[in-house]
């Protein structure tokens, strides 16, 4: 089994891949493969609305100079994925949401994500959360995936780097979700 987690942060070690890894902590104690990608930072155009991929079927999106199609095969290729996000001014970065956009044209209408566990992390400093929560969420919701929850929304609260680490119950939480996550991958391929 293999979790694949997509890093929207710019900020390579920052305080969102430092919420990925406490959640890849349990997952990998019960011997799952992880594997974290990062996609905030780099170059990605939104989707055009084409609609090409819906003619090609190929499982890949038309724009080809980005990262976007590497990281659908490595997701449709996984049994779990979780996205990472700090909040952006109430949302998920723009990198992610370009990857949340092309990634449902792409595998939305032939199910290429249906029945793969889902999880989704947010670092914020105050407030906004809910909304980077939903967004990734929904994205979860309409490909039919099983979202994985926790003691409480994960969302973990730090500004500066590695201030994520001083919440204690956004920490719990996030070893919580990776638990709950190792368990229901478990279960659904027993």
């Amino acid at each position: 089994m293999k979790v694949l987690a997509i890093n929207g942060s710019p900020r390579k070690g920052g305080n969102t891949e430092i919420l990925i890894n406490k959640v890849f902590e349990p997952l990998q104690a019960a011997g799952i493969e992880t594997e974290l990608v990062q996609i905030g930072g780099q170059a990605v155009r939104g989707c055009t609305a084409c609609m090409k991929c819906f003619k090609t079927n190929d499982k890949t999106c038309i724009i080809k100079n980005d990262p976007v199609n590497d990281i659908i095969a490595k997701m449709i290729e996984a049994d779990g994925i979780i996205f990472g996000s700090p909040t952006y001014f109430a949302d998920v970065t723009a990198e992610l949401k370009a990857l949340i956009d092309r990634a449902g044209l792409v595998c939305y209408p032939k199910g290429h994500l249906k029945h793969k566990v889902a999880a989704s992390v947010v670092a914020v400093r105050r407030g906004g959360s809910i909304h980077a929560f939903d967004t990734m969420n929904h994205f979860f919701q309409i490909n039919s995936m099983f979202i994985v929850g926790s003691s409480y929304w994960n969302m973990v609260y730090g500004r500066e780097p590695g201030e994520v680490e001083s919440d204690e119950e956004g920490i719990r939480n996030m070893t919580n979700l990776g638990e709950s996550m190792a368990l229901l991958l478990q279960k659904l391929n027993a």
